[in-house]
C-alpha cells in the first residue's frame, strides 16, 4: 500500500498541526473520567472485574466531584476503613489529571519505601490498562520522564512527583496545583518538622488547588486525619430505611448494641425512627439511594471532610464485622485495630495509668506468690533493661485470656560488660519458675535492651540462640509498627554488625497503650487482666506507671504526641515489661491460635508424675530457681563484692530503692 502525503496545501498542513497544539484539554470531571475510562483487571479488584461500576461504589461520586475543578473548595479530607476502596479513589484522581490537568501532582506517602511500592504495584499497572493514559505517558523514556517516583506526560504539561513524607527533601523547592496526603495518619515528624505543614505549604501560593487527604484513623488525640476530618465538613452518608425510608447514617454504636445483644451471624442495623432491622440483603439497594450530610456545613466551600466505614462496602458483610468485633472487644491492641480498620474510628486513649496505689492494693489483696508462676500463666518471657552500672529484668507469664501474671523481678549489679553481669545473665537465661500444678517451666523467650550498649549486648547475646535471646530498641511514635527487624548498622568503628536476625526495632507506644488500658482491670476474668505477686515494692508500681502520653510542641512549629517520664520518676520497671511484652509478641505472634495455648496447656499445666515429697512441697514453699543462688525472701541491703573475687556482683530478686 502507497502512503498518501500531503503536499499540496502547506499552509492548510500548517493551520492543521497548530490548531491540533493549541486544542483545549477536555474538561476535568473525574467521575466522568472513572466511567469511561478506568477498567479494573482481575490483579487489581478480585471483586469488581471491569469498568468502574458506579453503583457499587455510589459513595464514591460525591468524592470524585468535590475533586473536581467545578467544586470550589480547596481541601478534601477522607477518613475511612482500612480496605473500602479509599485508594482507588486516589487513584482515579491521579490518572484523571494525567490525562487532562496541566500542572504537578504531589503525590505523597508516609515513607519512600510506601511510595516505590505503591507507583510499580497500583499506579503503574492502572497506567498500563488505562488506554488513554498509557498513550501519553511512554514507557522507560531515556530523558527520565518515566521513573518509579516521576512521571512527565508526553506534552511536558503535567508532571507527577511520588514523595516520601520521611524526606524533607522531596517536600521542598516545587509548586504543585495538586496533592494526595495517603495514609495521613502514619506520617511523623521529620528532621525539617511536621511533614504534613511541609506538604501543604507546597501549595499555598497556587489560587486554585486541590488537596486529597485520606487515611485510616489511628489514635487520639494526636491523629492527623481526625483532626482534619474535625476542621471540614463532617459530611456522613445517610441511606433510608427499606421500611420507613427515612434517611440515617449506618452507625457503628447501633450495629454493636445488636452484636452484644447476641446477633452475631444475622447482625443487622436497627432504624432510629420505626425500630425495624436493617439487614445486609437491603445495603446494596439502599446504598444506591443514599446522600451526604454535612454536620459542619459553614466551611462547606473550603474544605470539605468525609467519613466512611465497612458498613457501606461491598466488599464486607454484617457478619464478619460482628464475628471480627466478638474475637477483638477486651484485648486493647484487638480493640484499637478493630476501630481503626473495620469501623474507621480513632482509638481514644487519655494516656494515664490508674493510682499506682490501687493497683498495689490489689495485689496485696488477690495478688499470687511472688516467683511461682499462677494457673493460667502458659508462656514466660523476659524483659531486661540494660543501665550503666546494673542491668534490670522482669519476668512475665502469658495467658490465653490476651493477659499476662508479673512472675518475678530483680537486678543485678554491674555494667553489661563486665564478666560477672553476664554470668549472672547467663543464671537468668537457664532459670527456671514453678507453676501452680508443680512443673518447672523455663524461658520461652528474652528481650534486651540494646539501645545504649548495643555492642556490648550483642556480645553477650550471641552467647545464646537467637530463638532464645533478642535484642531491641525502642522507637516512639503511634505509628511505628509493634516489632521490625533492625537493618545492617556499622559500629563507631565503621565496622558492620552481624545481629543474626535477633535485633528488632519495637514501637513501645502500642505496648503502652495496652499496659495502661490493662492495668485498670480489676477482675482477674476480664480479657488482658493483668495479675501482680505480693510483696513488691511501692517504687515498682510508681515506675510502671510513671509515663504519660503528653502533646509536645517543638521549636520548628510540629505538634506530636510522645510518652514523657513525669519528673523524679524512673521507668525502668515500664520498660522491662514493653521488652517482655516484645518477647511475647515475638514468640507467640499478634494472634496465637487456641490450638496452640492448648498445645501449651497440655504440656505445662499437666500435673507431673508423682515423685517423692520434700520439704519445700510438704511446705508449699516457692522454689528457689535451680540455676541461681538461694536468695532472700525479703528484700534485704545488697552484699558487698566478695574480697577474694574482686568486682564480683549479686543476683537480686528484690530492692528497695534500685527497683
Amino acid at each position: 500500500m502507497i502512503p498518501v502525503v500531503e503536499v499540496s496545501n502547506a499552509d492548510r498542513i500548517a493551520a492543521r498541526a497548530m490548531a491540533s497544539a493549541w486544542r483545549p484539554l477536555p474538561p476535568v470531571d473525574h467521575l466522568d473520567f472513572a466511567r469511561n475510562h478506568i477498567v479494573f483487571s482481575e490483579a487489581e479488584s478480585r471483586d469488581f472485574q471491569g469498568p468502574y461500576n458506579e453503583r457499587a461504589f455510589p459513595f464514591f461520586s460525591e468524592i470524585l466531584r468535590a475533586l473536581s475543578p467545578s467544586d470550589p473548595c480547596r481541601v478534601v479530607t477522607l477518613k475511612k476503613s482500612a480496605q473500602l476502596g479509599g485508594t482507588i479513589a486516589a487513584v482515579i484522581f491521579t490518572l484523571s489529571l494525567m490525562a487532562r490537568a496541566k500542572g504537578l501532582l504531589l503525590y505523597v506517602h508516609p515513607t519512600d519505601d510506601n511510595a516505590r511500592r505503591w507507583s510499580k504495584l497500583k499506579l503503574r499497572p492502572l497506567m498500563e490498562s488505562t488506554a488513554i493514559v498509557r498513550d501519553l505517558y511512554p514507557k522507560s523514556s531515556r530523558d527520565q520522564s518515566d521513573s518509579v517516583l516521576y512521571k512527565e506526560r508526553a506534552d511536558g504539561a503535567f508532571k507527577l512527583q511520588i514523595s516520601g513524607a520521611n524526606s524533607p527533601a522531596s517536600l521542598s523547592m516545587l509548586t504543585a496545583e495538586y496533592q494526595v496526603q495517603d495514609d495521613l495518619s502514619k506520617w511523623v515528624v521529620n528532621d525539617a518538622g511536621d511533614p504534613e505543614g511541609q506538604a501543604d505549604s507546597r501549595s499555598q501560593a497556587v489560587e486554585f488547588a486541590k488537596i486529597f487527604k485520606i487515611s485510616t484513623p489511628l489514635v487520639n488525640p494526636g491523629c492527623k486525619i481526625s483532626k482534619n476530618y474535625a476542621e471540614g465538613s463532617q459530611e456522613e452518608f445517610e441511606v433510608p430505611c427499606p421500611h420507613c425510608q427515612v434517611h440515617q447514617v449506618l452507625r457503628w454504636e447501633n450495629l454493636k448494641a445488636q452484636i452484644e445483644a447476641g446477633f452475631v451471624d444475622d447482625a443487622h442495623f436497627t432504624c432510629v425512627a420505626c425500630g425495624c432491622e436493617i439487614h445486609d440483603h437491603h445495603r446494596a439497594a439502599i446504598t444506591v439511594r443514599g446522600r451526604w450530610v454535612a454536620r459542619n456545613p459553614k466551611v462547606v466551600r473550603h474544605h470539605r471532610s468525609f467519613h466512611l466505614w465497612s458498613a457501606y462496602s461491598p466488599l464486607q458483610t454484617l457478619a464478619r464485622i460482628a464475628h471480627a468485633w466478638i474475637k477483638a472487644r477486651g484485648s486493647q491492641d484487638s480493640e484499637r485495630t478493630f476501630l481503626n480498620d473495620v469501623a474507621g474510628l480513632e482509638f481514644e486513649t487519655s494516656g494515664e495509668a490508674p493510682p499506682w496505689e490501687e493497683i498495689r492494693t490489689r495485689a496485696e489483696e488477690i495478688g499470687h506468690r511472688r516467683a511461682t508462676i499462677p494457673l493460667g500463666g502458659l508462656v514466660l518471657t523476659c524483659g531486661i533493661d540494660v543501665q550503666g552500672n546494673r542491668v534490670e529484668w522482669q519476668v512475665l507469664a502469658h495467658t490465653r485470656n490476651r493477659g499476662a501474671f508479673v512472675v518475678d523481678c530483680g537486678v543485678i549489679d554491674g555494667h553489661i560488660s563486665d564478666e560477672a553481669t553476664r554470668e549472672a545473665l547467663d543464671r537468668l537465661v537457664k532459670s527456671t519458675w514453678r507453676n501452680a500444678v508443680g512443673r518447672d517451666i523455663g524461658l520461652d523467650r528474652i528481650a534486651i535492651d540494646g539501645n545504649a550498649y548495643t555492642d556490648d549486648v550483642l556480645s553477650w547475646a550471641k552467647r545464646h540462640p537467637a530463638a532464645v535471646v533478642m535484642m531491641v530498641r525502642g522507637m516512639p511514635g503511634d505509628s511505628c509498627p509493634k516489632l521490625a527487624a533492625v537493618k545492617k548498622e556499622r559500629n563507631r568503628a565503621g565496622k558492620l554488625r552481624r545481629y543474626g536476625g535477633r535485633f528488632y526495632n519495637v514501637g513501645t507506644s502500642p505496648f503502652k497503650l495496652k499496659i495502661y488500658h490493662h492495668l485498670k482491670k480489676s477482675n482477674p476474668e476480664e480479657v488482658g487482666y493483668i495479675g501482680f505477686p505480693r510483696g513488691l515494692p511501692d517504687d515498682y508500681y510508681q515506675q510502671l506507671t510513671s509515663e504519660r502520653r503528653r502533646e509536645i510542641r517543638r521549636r520548628n512549629g510540629a505538634i506530636s504526641y510522645e510518652w514523657k517520664l513525669e519528673e523524679g520518676l524512673r521507668n525502668e520497671a515500664l520498660d522491662t515489661f514493653v521488652y517482655a511484652l516484645a518477647a511475647a509478641f515475638r514468640f507467640l505472634g499478634d494472634d496465637p491460635s487456641e490450638t496452640l495455648w492448648d498445645r501449651f496447656e497440655l504440656e505445662r499445666e499437666t500435673p507431673p508424675p508423682e515423685r517423692q515429697g520434700d520439704l519445700e512441697d510438704l511446705f508449699a514453699a516457692a522454689p528457689a530457681m535451680p540455676s541461681r543462688p538461694a536468695l532472700p525472701a525479703a528484700p534485704a541491703a545488697p552484699a558487698a563484692p566478695s574480697a577474694s573475687r574482686p568486682g564480683a556482683r549479686v543476683l537480686r530478686r528484690s530492692r528497695s530503692s534500685l527497683l
